[in-house]
C-alpha cells in the first residue's frame, strides 16, 4: 500500500517536472519570438527612416547634376521600391524565416506571378522606354490614350496627369508609349486656326480688313510669321472666311477665345451673320 502511494507521488512529480519542462520552453520560445518582433519592428521603423533619407539624398544629388524631372521621378519610384523589397527581406529574415526557402517559393510560384504581372511588367518596359526616348518631359501638356492634361509625374508603371478640370488621371506606361502621344509644349509657337463661313453678298475685303484690325489690336498674336486672312472656302450659298496668327504656346487657349469673341461682336455689329439652314420634312397623309 506504502509502495503504491510512493509510486504514485513520484509518478505525479515526474508529470509536473515534465510540465515545468514544457512551459519553461514555450516561455523561451515565447521571449525569443518576442524579441525578434521587436527587433523586426525596431529594424522596420529604421528602414522606412533610412529609405525617407536615401530618397531626398539622391533627389537632391540629381538636382544638383540637373537632371531633368522626368528621369528624377523614374528613378525615384525605381529607388522606392527596391529599398523597400530589400527591407522586407531583411525583416523576413530576422523574423527567422530563411530566405533561401522564401526565395525557392517565390521561383516556385514565379511563372503564376509572371502571367498575373505581365500587364505591369509591359508598363515597366513602357516607363523605360519612355525614359530612353523622352517623348515629353514633366510639365508638359500631352494628348495620349483619349485624354489630356500636364504630365505631374512618370513612375516605373504609370504616368500621372492633371487635366484643366483638376483632375488626376494614371495612365499605364505600357500603351503610352506604344501609342499616338501628341506633345502640346514640345514647341514654342502654335498656330491659331478660326473658320467661319457668311452668307454671299458681303465685301470681302471690308471683312479681311476688319479681321485685321482685330488681330493687330491682340498683343499677344506675333508679327512674325505674318498673320494669314483670305477666304478659303466657296459653299452653296455662302463662304468660309479663314484666320491663322501664330501665339505662344502657353497663350493658345487665351488667343483662340479672345479673338472668336471679338469677331462675332464685330461682325454682328456690321449685321454680318452665318448662313442658316431650315429643315423641312414632308409627311404622308
Amino acid at each position: 500500500m506504502l509502495l503504491d502511494i510512493l509510486s504514485q507521488d513520484i509518478s505525479s512529480e515526474v508529470k509536473i517536472s515534465k510540465l515545468d519542462q514544457l512551459l519553461e520552453q514555450l516561455l523561451d520560445h515565447a521571449v525569443a519570438l518576442g524579441l525578434k518582433l521587436l527587433a523586426a519592428f525596431v529594424v522596420f521603423i529604421i528602414g522606412r527612416w533610412v529609405i525617407g533619407w536615401l530618397r531626398k539624398f539622391i533627389n537632391r544629388f540629381l538636382t544638383r547634376r540637373k537632371v531633368e524631372e522626368t528621369v528624377k521621378s523614374f528613378l525615384d519610384s525605381l529607388a522606392s521600391i527596391t529599398l523597400k523589397i530589400i527591407l522586407f527581406l531583411i525583416v523576413v529574415n530576422i523574423l527567422g524565416i530563411q530566405t533561401t526557402s522564401f526565395a525557392a517559393v517565390l521561383a516556385a510560384a514565379g511563372l503564376a506571378i509572371g502571367m498575373a504581372m505581365k500587364d505591369n511588367l509591359s508598363n515597366f518596359a513602357g516607363g523605360v522606354m519612355l525614359l530612353v526616348n523622352k517623348p515629353f518631359k514633366v510639365g508638359d501638356k500631352i494628348i495620349a490614350q483619349s485624354t489630356d492634361g500636364t504630365v505631374q509625374s512618370i513612375g516605373i508603371l504609370y504616368t500621372v496627369l492633371l487635366t484643366a478640370d483638376n483632375r488626376t488621371i494614371y495612365v499605364p506606361n505600357g500603351p503610352l508609349s506604344t501609342g499616338t502621344i501628341t506633345n502640346v509644349s514640345a514647341q514654342k509657337e502654335r498656330r491659331v486656326d478660326i473658320t467661319f463661313n457668311i452668307n454671299y453678298g458681303v465685301d470681302i475685303e471690308d471683312i479681311k480688313n476688319t479681321l485685321q484690325s482685330i488681330i493687330k489690336k491682340d498683343s499677344l498674336i506675333k508679327e512674325t510669321p505674318q498673320p494669314f486672312v483670305g477666304l478659303t472656302l466657296v459653299n452653296n450659298g455662302s463662304i468660309d472666311v479663314t484666320i491663322r496668327v501664330w501665339v505662344n504656346s502657353g497663350d493658345y487657349a487665351t488667343v483662340n477665345v479672345a479673338l472668336n469673341e471679338k469677331i462675332y461682336t464685330v461682325l454682328s455689329g456690321k449685321g454680318i451673320y452665318a448662313p442658316s439652314s431650315l429643315n423641312v420634312k414632308l409627311l404622308k397623309d
